[in-house]
């Protein structure tokens, strides 16, 4: 008979998430982690089979703490705005979890769709408030709430990375002045149509 585990399957991924939090997915190493948990690593393969395994564990803890983040926007209105500012203070208050979800490769998340479908009735209420507030079909609320999305992603990295550090009006202008300028692209039917065109030779 197999010995008892000594730390819970939780209880180890709990620790590994802290560390990460505090010195980055590089800290996580099998001797670190044991240290962390005040052991050897010994017990942390009585639970997984390997540190890749651990990682993976980690990577799904953090996706888990930005969605509690998020799931704190459907508490104010407009929601998607919200939800925008909720990922900014995540990536702010915990840069080494946001690069660990979104600016690492992860082969749980390959696109926008699988963020999409990760961020669940967040992601679906967003697009139901656009459509219903705004006119738009399903097809252009969804378009929407992506590209302000995307946009909203890129100033979260840029403050994960401490290459920026936004005030919230900042950030709050910025997603609004987005927004609205794809609400009018959008509303004016030109989504679908090419936004540069060749320049014509003046001579010509």
């Amino acid at each position: 008979m197999p010995p008892k585990p000594k730390f819970t399957r939780e209880e180890i991924v709990a620790a590994a998430l802290e560390l990460v939090s505090e010195r980055g997915m590089s800290a996580l190493t099998s001797r670190d982690l044991g240290a962390r948990l005040g052991s050897s690593a010994r017990p942390i393969f009585t639970v997984f089979n390997s540190m890749e395994e651990v990682q993976e564990a980690v990577r799904d803890a953090a996706l888990k703490r930005f969605e509690s983040y998020a799931e704190k926007a459907v508490h104010y209105s407009p929601v998607f705005k919200q939800v925008g500012m909720q990922m900014i203070l995540f990536a702010k208050e915990e840069p080494m979890l946001f690069q660990l979800c979104y600016m690492t490769d992860s082969h749980n998340i390959q696109n926008f769709e699988d963020i999409y479908q990760r961020l669940g009735d967040v992601a679906y209420t967003c697009v139901d408030v656009i459509q219903r507030d705004y006119g738009l079909s399903k097809k252009d609320a969804r378009a929407l709430f992506e590209h302000v999305w995307i946009h909203t992603f890129g100033i979260g990295a840029l403050c994960a990375t401490g290459m920026c550090d936004f005030s919230e009006e900042q950030i709050i202008e910025m997603l609004g002045h987005d927004f609205i300028a794809m609400l009018v692209h959008i509303k004016s039917g030109q989504m679908n149509q090419p936004t540069v065109h060749p320049v014509q030779n003046m001579e010509e």
